[in-house]
């Protein structure tokens, strides 16, 4: 499907990725050589989207094993690196789930180098397929809505970005945008800029624009007029954690998404891979670690100059200090549907518990 990957290994087997802090206008690889490698890729969002952070940690483990046996260093390397790997994003449980996985796999391997290579290669091939089927489920949504509208565009809006660039392909808000379009439905995408760091007009335009996607860049907060004036038939968010009872934290500005589709009778739909479900807790307001990060990324807005430079670029006075909370809370009951890779479902542990049963 996709004409590029967003993680990939090289012929010496180390691990490339897209520098993300780059596109849309510079097109960047960062080869990754060491676990410290890929845990600065996660902190500072080299790589973004909680799947892809998984997918970085699990080969940042093999990279850790690769280094502890070339340079003849012992266990307690490895543990190292776990850690610090477990550390670089608080919010998105993909990163422990992948480091799991790892650990677990480490456990009963003979061979620690072929085994995490593997393993990391196998989480990867997971991930994609678990979009590809998010986009099977979700496509009916669309098909509905473009039935119902008999042949014009279906207009969804979406929020930061959860598409291949956020995954390693497909997406999984955009896994149903495409599989639609690839029946030749008619979508357009309405693309909030999702400040501070714009991932969706930097990533989501990029990707809908190498994709031949139909699509609007607005600001952030035209979201709510564009609903009054039916101009939006759904919207779809991607999560970084979802909670037992269907709460879901996403990029800070999806809670007043929600809060507007609910008031215009919008359906609001959260694409979901299980692999971000948390079914350790249930009130996400008070149980989801919310992470706060640089000050910098609202008071400073990255573009390209007239020169073509790429650089930052100072928006308020000086000494304006600035909050940078990174995500949001969304509660289960402003949630239409939940569609993961087992199906679609209600946004509560019911719904949750009839598709993934192995939680009860």
């Amino acid at each position: 499907m996709s004409k590029f990957r967003t993680i990939w290994p090289t012929e010496d087997k180390y691990v490339e990725v897209i520098d993300q802090r780059q596109l849309p206008h510079e097109f960047v690889v960062v080869k990754l050589k060491t676990y410290k490698d890929a845990e600065n890729a996660i902190k500072e969002m080299i790589v973004r989207g909680a799947p892809l952070i998984g997918a970085t940690a699990a080969y940042g483990i093999y990279l850790a094993v690769r280094e502890m046996i070339e340079k003849e260093l012992d266990g307690s390397f490895l543990d190292q690196a776990f850690s610090d790997l477990r550390a670089s994003r608080p919010t998105a449980v993909n990163l422990f789930w992948a480091l799991d996985k790892m650990s677990v796999a480490l456990d009963d391997a003979d061979d620690f180098l072929k085994v995490s290579w593997e393993s990391a290669a196998a989480l990867v091939e997971e991930d994609v397929e678990t979009c590809r089927m998010i986009g099977v489920h979700g496509l009916p949504i669309i098909e509905e809505i473009a039935a119902r509208k008999n042949g014009e565009a279906v207009n969804v809006l979406t929020h930061c970005n959860a598409g291949m660039l956020g995954c390693v392909e497909w997406g999984t808000i955009t896994s149903p945008i495409y599989q639609a379009v690839q029946k030749g439905i008619k979508v357009h995408v309405w693309v909030d800029e999702t400040r501070p760091r714009n991932q969706g007009s930097n990533l989501t335009c990029y990707e809908l624009t190498k994709h031949e996607v139909n699509h609007t860049l607005i600001v952030d907060n035209a979201g709510g007029h564009l609903m009054q004036h039916g101009m939006v038939d759904m919207v779809i968010v991607g999560t970084d954690r979802t909670t037992r009872d269907g709460d879901v934290a996403n990029k800070i500005g999806t809670y007043l998404k929600a809060l507007a589709a609910k008031d215009n009778n919008i359906p609001f739909y959260v694409a979901l891979p299980s692999t971000t479900l948390d079914m350790t807790i249930r009130d996400g307001l008070k149980e989801i670690p919310i992470e706060e990060r640089n000050q910098d990324e609202v008071r400073y807005s990255i573009g390209k100059n007239a020169q073509g430079v790429i650089e930052p670029v100072l928006i308020c006075p000086i000494t304006t200090p600035a909050s940078n909370y990174g995500f949001d809370v969304t509660p289960a009951r402003l949630i239409t549907k939940i569609i993961t890779e087992r199906g679609v479902c209600d946004a509560s542990e019911a719904g949750l518990l009839e598709l993934f049963p192995e939680y009860k």
